[in-house]
């Protein structure tokens, strides 16, 4: 029996150049130009630009006519790059005297990754995996954002089981605890690197892995219950755990230059009034060769229909191209300008304190995008201001209420414990509970349990744990 029924779905379809137009919003400067250069070696219809020695010359004496003094130019509110160079360069060394090559953690462990045996696609997402470390060698963010990140970034689906195999793939790596998520794991990827026969390092690691929590809420006596030992064993293991790095890579030693991060965005503080500008504008230097094609296209006419086809199909590569790198910059812009908009009191002052709290979905409502956008938009971007750079992702926080009833944004919160610490004796730091105090002290009435939870997202170890560590 032949029957007809009507239904009604809801299906969400992206089309293959709308995921190739988010793959390029995500792009950031350097690997815009890197983009920039490839098509121009497959496309023979794409043209750029290029700025001559003799146009910078131009540029910079339009500068100081538009200036009575340099110091009124727009990066009189940058920090002073000159005196952080000569930091770098000048120095008591010969002149000739050859400048050591420092390799970064990164560099050094995309060198180790190279001498392992390794598939094409476990190689290239630990490779991706090494390069989204933060600067202390942690894995910062959720696996399923690095995910859906890492398939824009490789334009196929990359699932979060490839994350979790790529990131065992660089915990192997050295230095120990590399790409380890928390402060827990990279302990425990330490003490598993030891003699795991030794009684001390056993019962540490048996800490760790069950009893973290009563450790952090200083539970001692729980912990001589759980693990059966007296004060003596544990102090022994407390000593033990203490020896060991909190972070994976020493932020004191880690070199990591000052020109190593090209920012995407210049934002000024002029006038009283905040101006942004792209720091590299690429839409009005690259553009599409039509006269090449149009004679290209008069002399295959209808004599070769496959090249024929080639041509008008590089063409409109091409056009689609152009219109994309300029629908970046305008959406980048108009991006940025809007959270200068809601942001304005704290890019003025450039005080954590006056930061509001700030989701996606705030952005999205307000500028009418759709939040996958922004999201791309503001990932993998700094922004130089006159207070110092900014990464973007680092200005959207939640929102917590305080005894005004004023909504504040947690990123203030985990300031005023991150300064607190900074201040307190070293040889009896301040417990969580100690923190609570200081914070209702000054007006934020947050829970303790809050206060460890912001404790952990700074990787502050806790108060037993930095009294040994002094």
């Amino acid at each position: 029996m032949i029957s007809q029924n009507q239904s009604q779905r809801q299906n969400l379809k992206i089309l293959p150049q709308q995921i190739q137009l988010l793959n390029l919003f995500f792009l950031n400067s350097i690997e815009l130009e890197q983009r920039i250069k490839n098509e121009l070696e497959e496309n023979p219809f794409l043209e750029t630009i290029e700025k001559s020695e003799d146009d910078d010359s131009k540029q910079s004496k339009d500068e100081m006519q538009d200036y009575q003094d340099w110091e009124e130019v727009m990066y009189d509110d940058m920090p002073n790059y000159k005196s952080d160079y000569q930091n770098y360069f000048d120095s008591d060394v010969a002149p000739n005297t050859p400048i050591v090559n420092v390799n970064t953690f990164k560099e050094e462990a995309h060198q180790q990754l190279e001498l392992l045996t390794l598939s094409d696609d476990d190689r290239i997402a630990a490779s991706y995996i090494i390069d989204v470390l933060n600067g202390a060698g942690f894995m910062d963010r959720a696996i399923e954002e690095v995910a859906e990140d890492m398939s824009f970034f490789l334009q196929k689906v990359v699932e979060p089981e490839r994350v979790i195999n790529a990131l065992k793939i660089v915990q192997s790596l050295d230095p120990i605890g590399i790409g380890s998520c928390s402060i827990q794991e990279c302990l425990l990827l330490q003490l598993n690197a030891m003699d795991v026969k030794r009684p001390d390092v056993k019962c540490a690691i048996n800490l760790l892995q069950h009893h973290y929590n009563d450790l952090m809420h200083r539970q001692f006596e729980k912990l001589h219950h759980a693990l059966k030992i007296d004060d003596e064993e544990l102090r022994i293991v407390l000593n033990l755990i203490s020896g060991l790095k909190f972070h994976p890579v020493n932020e004191v030693s880690a070199f990591d230059p000052k020109n190593t991060i090209i920012p995407d965005y210049i934002i000024t503080n002029y006038g009283g009034g905040i101006q942004v500008n792209l720091y590299s504008n690429r839409s009005g230097s690259v553009f599409v060769n039509q006269s090449l094609h149009d004679e290209l296209a008069s002399q295959i006419g209808n004599k070769d229909k496959s090249a024929g086809q080639y041509v008008k199909s590089k063409l409109s590569s091409a056009q689609w191209f152009v219109n994309a790198v300029k629908q970046r910059e305008d959406t980048m812009l108009r991006i940025m300008k809007g959270i200068v908009e809601l942001q304005a009191e704290y890019f003025i002052d450039g005080d954590i304190r006056l930061l509001k709290p700030m989701v996606l979905r705030n952005l999205a409502d307000m500028l009418g995008m759709d939040i996958s956008t922004i999201s791309r938009i503001t990932s993998n971007k700094y922004a130089e201001t006159h207070f110092g750079i900014l990464y973007l992702k680092k200005l959207f926080s939640e929102g917590i209420a305080d005894k005004k009833g004023d909504v504040i944004s947690n990123k203030v919160i985990q300031s005023v414990i991150e300064e607190a610490i900074s201040k307190e004796d070293k040889k009896h730091p301040y417990t969580d509970q100690q923190l609570v105090n200081i914070l209702a002290a000054g007006g934020y009435n947050i829970a303790r349990r809050t206060v460890a939870k912001y404790r952990e997202q700074l990787q502050i170890p806790i108060a037993q744990i930095r009294a040994v560590w002094a």
